[in-house]
Formats: C-alpha cells, structure tokens, sequence
C-alpha cells in the first residue's frame, strides 16, 4: 500500500509541475507578444519614412502627422490580415471625411501584394514596407515581429494603442470614439 500511495505522489508532483510549466509557458509567450510601450512618438523615425505604393509612387508617413492614423502592419500570406482588411477598408471609407487615416504596409515581396491587390483592391493608401518594414513595426512596440500589428496614432502623433493580431470591429469603434 504504501508503494502505491508513493506511486501516486509521485505522479501528482509530475502532474503538478507540469501544470507549473504550462502556465510559465503561456505567462512568457503572452508577456512577449504583448506590445512594447515606445518613448518619444512624435519624433519616432515613423514620421520620415517614405514606402513605395503598389502604383509606384511615394507613400511619405509625414503627410499623415497630424491626423488620427491607423497604421496597419500586414501581409498576404497571413490569413487573419487578408480577413480583416475589408473591415478595415469599410471603416476607412466610413471614416475617412471625419479626418481618421489609414495606411497599410505589406511586409511581403511587392509583386505578391500587387497581385493580391489586383483581386481585392484597397481604397486606403497601401505602402510595400518588405523587411524595412518589420524593422518599424518592432521599433513601434511589436517585439515578436508578428502580424497582423496595429498601431493606432491620436492626432497628435502619440500611440493610443498597440494591438498583435486580428482587428474587430470593436477595436476600430472605441478608436473612433478616443482618437484625439
């Protein structure tokens, strides 16, 4: 009997640590996938960096200072960016006359984004950002590098919020009401 219950302690204490280890796991991967605060926005380098459109003209983030600015970081081989950019481009259309901006940047190769755009055109400016661009979305708080990542700017040029994955309407909506 008393080897059983040795068996049995044993197993819990394995059991126990393992659980121990899962909620760790999860802590870390939630705390690293969590936005980073950035200093200093209205200097950031965000506000000088200059895109190639899909047209092939400039797409300059400085004409966007100064005006509230969802800058959305994406890519056509992630699904939950291309489920979401219907949204964001209805918003955009709804919104666009009351002063809020849109720009997505593609971290993707440009004739990848221009085919995709071919299929389902954006009425917001798009940028090809390639790898430049995982490099700003980094140094904008998305330390993991993962997509979709969101940025959204109140109108004087500071970070109201940060957001790793998939936008929801709700998202957009509270933005709409605080974006100052």
């Amino acid at each position: 009997m008393n080897n059983l219950n040795s068996n049995a302690s044993r197993r819990n204490l394995l059991l126990g640590a393992g659980a121990a280890a899962a909620v760790a796991g999860v802590g870390l991967s939630l705390w690293r996938f969590e936005p980073k605060v950035v200093a200093n926005v209205q200097s950031h380098p965000v506000w000088s960096q200059q895109f190639e459109n899909p047209a092939g003209a400039v797409l300059s983030m400085g004409s966007f200072k100064g005006q509230p600015l969802l800058l959305n970081f994406w890519a056509t081989w992630c699904p939950p960016c291309i489920e979401e950019l219907p949204m964001i481009n209805a918003f955009w259309r709804e919104n666009a006359p009351n002063g809020h901006q849109v720009v997505a940047l593609a971290i993707d190769q440009p004739s990848a984004v221009r085919r995709f755009l071919e299929r389902q055109p954006l009425a917001f400016p798009v940028g090809l950002a390639g790898l430049e661009g995982t490099n700003l979305a980094k140094s904008l708080g998305n330390a993991a590098g993962g997509l979709p990542f969101t940025v959204f700017f109140n109108s004087n040029g500071s970070i109201w919020r940060q957001k790793m994955g998939q936008l929801t309407q709700a998202d957009l909506d509270e933005w709409r009401r605080n974006s100052v």
